[in-house]
């Protein structure tokens, strides 16, 4: 891993005080100076230009900012970045190869998982965070495990579907 230096930092004349903070995102260590109450979003978003994180309530309520830290699903609209420090953080763009989807982004292509999109990283950081503890889930564990990201748009049925889908295609090629 390389290690890349970075500062987010406040305008000049803001007086505002940086620490500096290690995380690794997307298995890339980085190393960054940014203010004590920067949020984990906007550090992801501004600061990395990882814009597949979205920011939807602000209160943690809809989930669309969902990262997996340290493979466990987070809302990062309610963390502070500092809270990364030594810790491992992936978002959707970290899914995918250069030539090839992840089984669960794949899962949202085949069976229509999607309408506007704005939900889909979350839901699909979730999903992940389900697969990897639970490789056989039911129905009513993918609807639990996606219970904290809120679709405007579906009635959740293909997303459903799409997480079941990219399970059956993650056994498949494990056997």
């Amino acid at each position: 891993m390389t290690s890349l230096y970075e500062t987010v930092s406040p305008p000049p004349g803001d007086d505002v005080p940086t620490n500096r903070i290690n995380l690794t995102v997307n298995g890339q260590l980085r190393t960054m100076d940014v203010e004590p109450r920067l949020l984990l979003v906007h550090l992801l978003r501004q600061g990395l230009t990882l814009t597949g994180t979205h920011t939807g309530c602000d209160t943690s309520n809809c989930g669309a900012c969902t990262v997996l830290f340290d493979g466990r699903p987070a809302k990062s609209c309610t963390m502070l970045a500092v809270q990364a420090d030594g810790h491992s953080v992936q978002t959707v763009e970290g899914m995918a190869t250069s030539s090839e989807l992840d089984p669960i982004q794949e899962g949202f292509k085949e069976e229509h998982g999607l309408q506007c999109g704005y939900c889909t990283p979350g839901m699909m950081l979730a999903a992940k965070a389900l697969l990897e503890r639970n490789p056989n889930p039911t129905e009513d564990d993918v609807r639990w495990a996606l219970s904290g990201n809120l679709c405007r748009c579906t009635g959740y049925q293909n997303i459903v579907k799409a997480v079941l889908w990219a399970a059956d295609k993650m056994r498949a090629q494990q056997n």
